[in-house]
């Protein structure tokens, strides 16, 4: 990313004719939100004098302590390529309070703390995520349909994918916003793709995806379609994942890789695996915060339940890539796209760092279809599940002490008691599935 002091923003505006701003930044669920301002109010925004009301955005705070100040980060400057009515340019803002101090409920404060601690351990993370989408029609009033005439499937090209035209434009538009775009292709269900964009720096990806999301949605509505990001918006086919490649540098030098080992990993990352692996079952409600998210973890889709690493197989929940030296990473491969960037990754590196503190060792590599398996079998190779719908998920991030210290007691309580609610209103409904199945025999 490239590094912009205030007077640089103040001359690209200008040059560029630049009329509006906004201010972006997510709530505690990776949503994103923003003001705008003109840019004659520049240089107030970028002297951090920009306040706005918290009261209304999800996981902020109460009305009586509502004022919050939007801190931008200069290097997270854009010119967004697709705006029509004068030129729009973007900023990523950390929340602080009035007193200037960090805002307990900015996710993008909570991944920057678990990066501090990385930091004073000699690391530096960095994260490649692979995002999966479908593009779907639209129906006559504009609403989003589930209708799609692609039969295309993996890797499949013209006539039979109609949609390459939007991700053609969409990777476009993201190498103009400074993306270094390495693939896109169709994905294997009707409808679904990806588009995959160079690793970097763990803060500066997730501000990646949260961008990624906004462009491949804004492209899409430009050809008439709507993208979604939903884990598993149809039945019967593969649903939507967000693989995420980790890898720890220290000085310039990827510490996860040992040329001496049989599958080229070190001390350092076997620890960090154990780490991740003794927390996944307690980071689901984050890394797969919807009732949906759990429709896609089930067999036949390639999608993770059960907690395992492997080298040789896309069944358990952590893969090693063919990939040495500078390229050595872990693949984690249950979050979807719906989750929260910041947040994932904060949990995921602490979980990590957990385990290279307190040398953790993981099981053996498990390099057989799990799913394949007896539960004997499972048993014996310690390989445990993933939590099966949200509720569990919610019960097993209550039990772990991590998840609190992570989140920080504001956005922990807050997530909470928002997945809850959306659990209790998921059971109390009654879905087509039910009156097709007993109306008529009861």
């Amino acid at each position: 990313m490239a590094k912009y002091s205030p007077q640089d923003i103040l001359r690209m505006v200008e040059e560029n004719q630049v009329r509006f701003i906004r201010l972006q930044f997510t709530d505690i669920f990776g949503a994103m939100k923003c003001v705008n301002v003109t840019a004659s109010q520049l240089q107030k925004v970028l002297r951090n004098e920009c306040k706005f009301d918290g009261s209304s955005i999800e996981g902020f705070t109460r009305i009586e302590e509502s004022d919050m100040c939007l801190y931008p980060d200069p290097d997270s400057f854009r010119i967004l390529p697709w705006s029509d009515q004068g030129r729009v340019a973007r900023l990523i803002c950390d929340v602080h309070t009035t007193d200037g101090a960090p805002f307990a409920g900015c996710p993008r404060y909570v991944l920057r703390r678990v990066l501090a601690h990385a930091k004073a351990m000699g690391f530096d993370f960095y994260v490649g995520p692979e995002l999966e989408f479908f593009l779907f029609h639209t129906d006559e009033a504009g609403k989003a349909t589930t209708r799609s005439f692609d039969e295309g499937g993996y890797f499949d090209i013209s006539p039979v994918d109609p949609g390459e035209k939007a991700r053609r434009e969409m990777c476009i538009l993201l190498e103009e916003m400074g993306f270094e775009i390495e693939a896109s292709h169709h994905e294997v269900a009707r409808g679904q793709h990806e588009i995959d964009f160079k690793y970097d720096e763990a803060l500066t990806t997730a501000d990646n995806v949260i961008t990624f999301k906004e462009v491949v949605k804004t492209t899409a509505q430009r050809h008439g379609l709507h993208a979604t990001f939903m884990p598993k918006p149809i039945f019967g086919i593969a649903g939507s994942g967000m693989h995420i490649n980790m890898s720890l540098f220290r000085d310039g030098k990827n510490v996860f890789y040992d040329e001496t080992d049989r599958y080229g990993l070190s001390e350092t990352a076997y620890r960090f695996i154990a780490g991740v692996m003794r927390h996944a079952a307690s980071l689901a409600a984050v890394t797969n915060p919807l009732v949906n998210s759990y429709k896609r973890l089930v067999p036949g889709y390639e999608a993770p339940l059960y907690i395992a690493w492997s080298a040789r197989n896309r069944s358990p929940l952590i893969r090693i890539p063919d990939a040495k030296g500078q390229a050595t990473r872990i693949e984690l491969r249950n979050p979807d796209p719906t989750a929260n960037p910041y947040l994932v990754f904060a949990l995921v590196l602490e979980a990590g760092l957990e385990g290279i503190e307190q040398g953790l060792v993981p099981p053996e590599a498990v390099n057989q279809n799990i799913y394949n398996m007896t539960r004997e079998e499972r048993k014996a190779a310690a390989v445990t599940a993933l939590p099966a719908d949200l509720n569990a998920a919610i019960e097993r991030m209550e039990e772990d002490p991590l998840v609190r210290n992570v989140l920080g007691s504001h956005i922990y309580e807050k997530y909470l008691a928002a997945k809850r609610t959306e659990w209790r209103e998921y059971r109390m409904r009654v879905s087509q599935w039910e009156l097709d199945e007993y109306l008529g025999k009861y």
